[in-house]
């Protein structure tokens, strides 16, 4: 299946969800799980075309309307064009997962000043940048969900991961205040917190470090991208309409 923008079903009737960073492990299982739920799927993906056209063809699979989307999302003239293509294609977004992100180890006096600035560009800019894009409609209906991917290093703090856990501690903070500022207009914003997912991006840390991981958190493994797709998908739902502001880890008993 070629890759496309902008000319899915928007007038299926069912509700649109954009997953930014879907062409990832995690990203690719939000998908499945969004796509199996009944959703639209907006994939979006900045450089890994291949993910994206696997995470489309896994949606596809489900019978579920979906289109990929390019865009560097720390660029806020980007994230608005895609948000426009979003809404042509797919209808008005109903659910935002802010999924994109990377990780980076370096020692804390090795962080040069450009690092820094795109570890926050790319996960709190970012993040930014995709709420302002998709509240407007939102807000209009008085309803929505906006759900983001944070990190356990987040609550916690990583050695040689300071600017990576700043700021998915910056995102945490972010869902708090918005949950309260969006609250009155119906929408709800929440957070899920991993804990050491195994994807491609954790097995850079090699085995020795995972295995380490895996025997500190209480069920003693590590924990499966679809671990953190369910808890989203749940936040996203009915079942969920009364949860708001939370952080909530999804970590196997790594943190208490």
């Amino acid at each position: 299946m070629s890759l496309y923008e902008g000319k899915g079903a928007g007038g299926s009737g069912a509700q649109t969800v954009l997953i930014t960073g879907a062409s990832g492990g995690i990203g690719r299982a939000l998908v499945r799980a969004y796509a199996a739920a009944g959703y639209q799927v907006a994939i979006h993906y900045h450089r890994d075309r291949e993910g994206a056209e696997e995470a489309l063809r896994l949606a596809s699979g489900y019978g579920a309307p979906a289109c990929c989307f390019q865009a560097d999302i720390s660029d806020a003239a980007q994230v608005r064009v895609m948000a426009a293509k979003v809404e042509a294609g797919l209808g008005e977004v109903a659910c935002l997962v802010n999924n994109a992100g990377y990780s980076r180890q370096s020692l804390f006096t090795e962080i040069s000043d450009e690092e820094w600035e795109h570890m926050f560009a790319v996960h709190v800019h970012g993040a930014f940048y995709c709420c302002k894009a998709v509240l407007p409609a939102m807000i209009r209906r008085k309803s929505g969900s906006i759900i983001n991917i944070s990190s356990m290093w987040g609550r916690a703090g990583a050695s040689c991961e300071v600017h990576y856990s700043a700021a998915k501690a910056a995102l945490e903070g972010m869902t708090k205040a918005l949950a309260k500022e969006l609250g009155p207009s119906g929408i709800r914003v929440n957070c899920v917190a991993p804990g050491v997912i195994d994807t491609a991006m954790n097995r850079e840390l090699g085995v020795g470090i995972l295995r380490g991981l895996a025997e500190d958190t209480a069920l003693g493994r590590l924990g499966a991208p679809e671990d953190v797709a369910g808890l989203a998908l749940y936040l996203s739902g009915r079942e969920a309409a009364y949860i708001t502001g939370q952080v909530v880890s999804v970590d196997g008993g790594y943190l208490f």
